[in-house]
């Protein structure tokens, strides 16, 4: 079960991402975090960057047109 929920429903790109980025700086390593998003950017902006971060992709999926994300957070 994830630590923190962040619902970007209805958020057009790059809100989705930025929210993201804000919520993970606030948690404490290792800390899970989910994210809900709409938007189809999401897919591509979100594994992108975390990528490049210190934040691990957990899992991701989609279901009619939602797009879920489970981050663990990095050092």
């Amino acid at each position: 079960m994830a630590d923190r929920t962040l619902d970007a429903s209805g958020l057009r790109c790059p809100m989705p991402l930025l929210k993201t980025k804000l919520e993970l700086n606030s948690m404490t390593p290792g800390e899970e975090l989910v994210v809900v998003a709409t938007d189809t950017g999401s897919l591509r902006d979100i594994p992108a960057w975390l990528a490049l971060s210190a934040h691990t992709l957990v899992s991701q999926s989609e279901s009619n047109g939602e797009y879920r994300f489970v981050i663990k957070c990095g050092g």
